[in-house]
Parts: C-alpha cells; sequence; structure tokens
C-alpha cells in the first residue's frame, strides 16, 4: 500500500479495506505508534456491532462451531469479522494459524474477513492486539463479530468484558471439568453449548450442566443461560445458537444492558492499555542506558531478586518523572 496519512488509511479502513485493515492489524501486534494514531480515527460507538466472544476448553470443537456460526450468520445476511486467538509460538511469537486453516472454506467470501493473532502469553490469552482488532472490525462495517479465545480454562473470563454475548463451547468428556468450572468459567457466559453432543456421556453431560447453571448467579437483568446441544461437523443445533445469541442481544439491549456492558469494556479496555503504554514508556525510557543488562547481570549472579530490582526501577522511573511534570 502506497504511502498515505493516518486520516487516509482510517478511512480505508472504513470503507472496508482488507489491505488497509490488515496492515494496520499487523502494525498493532507490533506496537507502532502510528496504529495508535490510526486507531483514534476509528472510535465506534459499542452496539454498532454485535460482538461475540467463543471460549471453552482446548478440543472443544470451538474453531468447527465458529466456521458454521460464519456460515448460519451469511445465511442471514449479515457480514462477518472474526478474530481467532491462536497459541503463540515459543519461537518467533507469531499465531500458529490453525484455527484459520479450520475456516478456510469461508476465505473468498467478501462478507467474512478472519485474522488469527497470536496470544503472546497475556492472561486470558487476550493480547492488547486483540483489543484492538475489535475496534478495527467494527469500524469496518461488519454487523457480526466474532473472537474465539485460545481456550485455556479459568483465565478465560478476561473475555467476558470485551464481548457482548460469550458463549462457553464444552464436550460429553469434560464431566470433571464442568464440575470444575461452576465457581468460575461458567460465571462469564450468557449460552451454553454442549458440542459433539453426538459423543457418548451426552444425558449425563447435560445433568451436570443444568445443575452447574443452577448454582450459577443469575445475571442482573434476569437472563438466564440456555443450554443448547450442537454437533458443529454437521451444523446440528447451530440454527438454535444463533436464535439464542439474537434473544440475548434483544435482552441486553432493552433498558440500560447495552450501556452497563459499555461502560463494563470501556473498564476492561482502559485498564489493558494503561498497563501496556506504563509498560512500554519504562522500556523506552531505560533503552539504552545498559540498566536492564545491569539488573540482569546482578539477578544471575545472585545480588539480587527480580522483585527488587522491579521495585528499583519502577522507583527511578517515577522519581523522574514526577520531576518532569
Amino acid at each position: 500500500m502506497k504511502e498515505i496519512t493516518i486520516e487516509e488509511w482510517a478511512q480505508k479502513v472504513k470503507e472496508n479495506d482488507r489491505r488497509a485493515a490488515a496492515k494496520l492489524i499487523s502494525a498493532i501486534e507490533r506496537k507502532e505508534k502510528i496504529a495508535r494514531d490510526v486507531l483514534k480515527h476509528l472510535f465506534v460507538p459499542v452496539g454498532k456491532s454485535i460482538v461475540l466472544g467463543v471460549t471453552g476448553s482446548p478440543g472443544a470443537g470451538k474453531s468447527s462451531l465458529v466456521s458454521c456460526l460464519i456460515g448460519n450468520y451469511r445465511k442471514r445476511g449479515r457480514t462477518v469479522g472474526v478474530i481467532a486467538v491462536d497459541p503463540s509460538s515459543p519461537f518467533t511469537g507469531g499465531a500458529f494459524l490453525g484455527d484459520r486453516l479450520r475456516m478456510q472454506v469461508h476465505g473468498r467470501d467478501k462478507g467474512v474477513y478472519i485474522r488469527s493473532m497470536a496470544s503472546r502469553g497475556y492472561l486470558g490469552g487476550l493480547a492488547r492486539g486483540v483489543v484492538d482488532a475489535i475496534r478495527v472490525m467494527e469500524a469496518m462495517g461488519y454487523d457480526v463479530v466474532i473472537v474465539e479465545t485460545v481456550g485455556t480454562g479459568q483465565d478465560e473470563v478476561d473475555v467476558a468484558r470485551l464481548v457482548q454475548t460469550c458463549i462457553l463451547v464444552l464436550t460429553p468428556t469434560m464431566g470433571d471439568d464442568i464440575q470444575a468450572m461452576k465457581a468460575g468459567i461458567m460465571e462469564i457466559a450468557q449460552i451454553a453449548v454442549l458440542n459433539k453432543a453426538d459423543m457418548p456421556g451426552k444425558e449425563k453431560a447435560l445433568l451436570d450442566l443444568e445443575v452447574a447453571m443452577r448454582m450459577r448467579h443469575i445475571e442482573e437483568g434476569g437472563w438466564s443461560i440456555p443450554l443448547v446441544a450442537t454437533v458443529a461437523t454437521t451444523g446440528e443445533g447451530i440454527d438454535e445458537v444463533v436464535n439464542q445469541v439474537d434473544k440475548h442481544q434483544a435482552h441486553m439491549r432493552k433498558g440500560d444492558g447495552l450501556k452497563r456492558f459499555a461502560f463494563q469494556r470501556a473498564e476492561k479496555e482502559s485498564s489493558v492499555l494503561i498497563k501496556d503504554e506504563i509498560e512500554r514508556v519504562i522500556f523506552d525510557h531505560i533503552r539504552g542506558t545498559g540498566l536492564r543488562r545491569k539488573y540482569l547481570e546482578r539477578m544471575v549472579a545472585g545480588e539480587i531478586d527480580p522483585y527488587t530490582a522491579v521495585e528499583e526501577v519502577m522507583s527511578l522511573f517515577i522519581k523522574k518523572s514526577t520531576k518532569n511534570v
């Protein structure tokens, strides 16, 4: 893409220019300052797009379910953006791209845009880049934005603050997991899906889920979590999942539900941004000073523990920052 201004770049994204969007998301992942400047022009009020989260343990069939959801929404005439959060490669930091391969059947559909992103070790599998990528896809005008998370268990609760409707995916073989989830991950879902419902153990799993959901605290506003059995490989139950999403959206958008979600998401976004910016400023501050290397050598030599080292660096940074205020 030829050299353009920040305003022109933002406008291209708003016009659903995929090349401009792909370049922006790559810049976001590299934490380039220009990405932040473009994002300032892409703010879209919460509620313009339906933002879904699909989470659950590895092997639950999340990617297959997302692929079915894409197809179902397209049949209903809705455009779909997907952010597939893959585990980071331990060598490159990049996404493994496994999710994109499972969804490649939609690759030529102009009404679908799929982007794989690396989790990069953030708690809950949600990198700062994912927060910004949601904003990009909203600005591109997609009717539905789906965030498929890594699936690392209890830490997945972070997704709940960034999406309007969270779908928790389980399978009949996860009986012990269901019991463990009662006090944790079950709390984040608005819809529970028992995928691979053609496997043995379906009835017991459904019973366990119903018990778990009865123990769940009822969401403010009175929404009662529905349980849907699906077989993503055949598409069985997908219509009902989408219907339940629509019901939850209608429930949330009446009264002040959407406003409460907007505050919740703003709180989470600002928290992620502040932590990320503090880290960036500190590393920029000590870059080229040799200070980081000095502390690393002292830790290796056993002269200082990492906690004290961080406290000293923070203290130095805060003192210098205060003088400049």
